[in-house]
């Protein structure tokens, strides 16, 4: 099918390509240098794979590799990378509202249709949806034309205690955690009180919904806040 970027590359992407594209953008924007070890470490293959893809990848001119020095994205690269993305994000978004599916569930399923849903059938998803910023875990959907924003937020481990904060981002997809984290009402957009922090890398202290918990330091780490004007 017809994608925003067919006219930009020489030939037609596999799904793989565009996992690739994909994983690189995600690295570069927790701003970690994209090697190949990093890069088979994220997606799961092997660093020969990995190697051999980034390879196929510069000769199609979507990303930059040197040996050694790591691997960025050409203009072309990084739109497939936000196209799919966006493909990815709204699909979640659509499964979550639309088809209730749990959001420690949506990830998986997204995934297997982000690479084969046609531009009709995104630009519908769209509108139904009310063209929105941002999937279940806050993670911000690229627009259209490939613009991303990102609010700017920090981890609730390192928030300043006795303040309250929103929930901007959840940076995990692991299963498992985020239904934990929705057992405890920790959604974006909820606020959150941060008591106190035991040092050490020590479990934080939190209110929420006027129900308090306590919460591994690590798992603090996964949430992006950003605080409230005031108190």
């Amino acid at each position: 099918m017809t994608k925003n970027y067919a006219s930009e590359i020489s030939s037609p992407l596999s799904s793989n390509h565009e996992d690739y594209l994909k994983a690189i953008y995600l690295l570069e924007t927790r701003g970690q240098k994209v090697t190949n070890s990093a890069l088979s470490e994220y997606i799961g293959f092997t660093p020969a794979s990995a190697t051999n893809m980034v390879k196929k990848l510069a000769q199609m001119d979507l990303v930059v590799y040197e040996r050694y020095q790591g691997v960025t994205l050409t203009d072309t690269g990084r739109r497939v990378a936000l196209e799919v993305l966006r493909h990815h994000r709204l699909l979640e978004l659509f499964l979550h509202k639309t088809l209730d599916i749990p959001w420690d569930r949506v990830h998986d399923e997204a995934e297997r249709l982000e690479h084969v849903i046609s531009e009709s059938l995104e630009d519908a998803i769209a509108a139904s949806l009310g063209y929105p910023k941002v999937d279940p875990h806050g993670d911000p959907i690229p627009s259209k034309s490939g613009e991303i924003n990102h609010t700017p937020s920090l981890p609730l481990s390192r928030a300043e205690t006795g303040r309250t904060y929103t929930l901007v981002q959840v940076l995990s997809h692991d299963n498992e955690r985020l239904a934990y984290l929705g057992t405890l009402g920790l959604h974006p957009d909820v606020e959150i009180h941060l008591q106190e922090r035991a040092p050490f890398d020590g479990p934080v202290l939190l209110v929420v919904a006027g129900v308090a918990h306590a919460l591994a330091f690590e798992m603090a780490g996964l949430l992006q806040v950003a605080p409230l004007p005031a108190d």
